[in-house]
């Protein structure tokens, strides 16, 4: 039997004006106001929910209650964005109560993800892209109540640094693209477990699973549903059923974006009717069933593993299926170079500029910058709110040059107040050791004088208590021996001295 992981991407970047001018006199505070765009962002996002994200979760659910508590369950995935969950639950909170009842249910699994959609994980330290994961599963957890155990990184960009990463902070599963070249003659239904990232490295068994998408099959929806120049359209429930049933492995992975459903293929298309009738022809073959990547992960050992060298790193975007789609000519790596080099500074001067700069890491934003032709290009055109792809690289480049010279600033000023703190500081020391030794030298004239006092008088007790002794005892030869003395300053009765010279005599014998 084999197990369909049905999966769903859903993001909806910030985008960012058009030439919105400098920021000379805007608050710090108010800058990502100037530099995304409120308005369309708010319409873009609104014209989805209506189109897409209501109607395809309503269905959604309905399959999830209707085979609830039978032998064969739906079940499916979902990877919301940290950025898309902000605007949800911002503009659209009704919709995020509806994924809330999903989550109840326990029958759709919600993976982790990097909370910015960003590019985070092609840094050469992973830091900022542990921490955005970490702030997209608290997203997660205190919006929908649950904790992600399975994984899926921004455009499934995958190498085995990566998936190592994700490892270590207590994942079961990753996501990637079942591409050929890495693949070889192996199937993409099958599961993988990581490549090794040392020479000393686990064992097969102990790393992180993969999932390979099944991107043919996940196509057919996603991208070819609604050609008439495809040879299979119209694309039927039936069909697709009859396709799934008879292609083998253990888990055919499909993943699409969430937009296929009433907004890339419209509600003429069909598309909804194909979703609604898509479990029902599923159920009809024995050999199919719903399961989430988690469960995949618990019920299969890794077959054999995906390695991939960070050199070779894949996704699931373009022809190409690398990272050409974000980082493929000058304009993007210069961007992309940019916004690494910030790292340090913004988290140096106390976060201020922290939002801002995390919001410019969107793979969107590199995505518009894309110059390719053909399919890819036009692809990448449908997406861009932008006239050129050189637009977008000035309007992005402008916001990260706007943060950089507020941070040089800012650090000047901080160093500055640093300087002066540390002066005053250290004048106020020197003033406080001048009284403690002006204050230490009083007390110890006044303990001398004591001192001398107190030795004065205990002399003079001394000397007194010696004649009185000898006046009161002056034949006491035991008390004169058993005193340190001298005995030019004793005074003893002289007539007494033959019988202390005897005594003295006798002890030495």
């Amino acid at each position: 039997m084999a197990s369909i992981v049905l999966g769903f991407e859903i993001h909806q970047p910030l985008r960012v004006k058009h030439f919105s001018g400098p920021s000379d006199g805007v608050h710090d505070g108010q800058l990502t106001d100037h530099y995304f765009n409120n308005g369309l962002n708010k319409f873009v996002f609104d014209r989805a929910a209506h189109k897409c994200y209501y109607p395809t979760t309503r269905i959604l659910l309905e399959h999830i209650d209707t085979f609830k508590g039978q032998k064969r369950e739906f079940k499916c995935a979902f990877n919301m964005s940290g950025v898309w969950l902000e605007q949800c639950e911002k503009w659209q909170p009704d919709l995020l109560d509806l994924f809330k009842q999903v989550a109840k249910t326990k029958r759709a699994e919600f993976l982790g993800s990097t909370y910015f959609h960003s590019l985070a994980s092609m840094f050469k330290s992973h830091d900022e892209f542990k921490e955005q994961i970490s702030l997209q599963n608290q997203a997660i957890k205190d919006l929908l109540g649950v904790k992600p155990t399975a994984f899926i990184n921004t455009e499934m960009i995958y190498n085995n640094l990566i998936a190592k990463t994700v490892e270590d902070l207590g994942y079961k599963v990753i996501f990637t693209e079942g591409v050929e070249r890495i693949l070889g003659w192996r199937s993409p239904n099958y599961v993988y477990a990581r490549g090794p990232v040392s020479e000393t490295d686990k064992p097969l068994d102990q790393r992180i699973k993969v999932l390979t998408r099944n991107y043919r099959l996940s196509d057919d929806v996603g991208y070819r549903f609604s050609s008439k120049h495809w040879n299979q359209w119209p694309l039927t429930a039936e069909k697709y059923s009859i396709w799934l049933s008879s292609t083998p492995g253990q888990v055919i992975t499909l993943f699409m974006d969430y937009e296929t459903f009433g907004e890339h293929q419209p509600e003429d298309s069909g598309i909804f009717y194909f979703l609604k009738a898509l479990p029902w022809k599923i159920f009809d073959w024995q050999n199919l069933d719903f399961a989430t990547p988690s469960e995949i992960a618990d019920k299969y050992p890794a077959l054999d593993q995906v390695d991939v060298h960070e050199q070779n790193t894949i996704s699931w975007a373009d022809m190409e299926r690398d990272l050409s789609a974000w980082l493929g000519n000058s304009m993007q790596k210069m961007a992309f170079d940019e916004v690494e080099k910030l790292e340090s500074l913004v988290k140096q001067n106390g976060q201020i500029h922290l939002r801002m700069w995390r919001l410019l890491q969107q793979s969107d934003l590199f995505y518009y910058m894309c110059t390719k032709w053909w399919q890819d290009g036009d692809v990448h055109k449908y997406f861009s709110p932008f006239a050129t792809p050189h637009d977008a690289f000035v309007n992005v480049i402008s916001g990260l040059s706007d943060v950089k010279v507020r941070l040089i600033k800012e650090i000047a000023v901080m160093n500055a107040l640093k300087t002066k703190e540390k002066k005053e500081l250290f004048d106020l020391n020197e003033l406080m050791k001048s009284l403690e030794a002006r204050e230490t030298t009083k007390i110890l004239d006044s303990d001398k004088t004591i001192v001398k006092k107190a030795k004065k008088t205990k002399k003079m007790e001394k000397k007194k208590t010696v004649k009185e002794e000898v006046k009161e005892n002056p034949t006491s030869v035991d008390f004169i021996l058993s005193e340190n003395v001298e005995y030019p300053k004793v005074y003893v009765n002289v007539d007494n001295l033959a019988e202390i010279s005897d005594v003295l005599r006798k002890r030495l014998k």
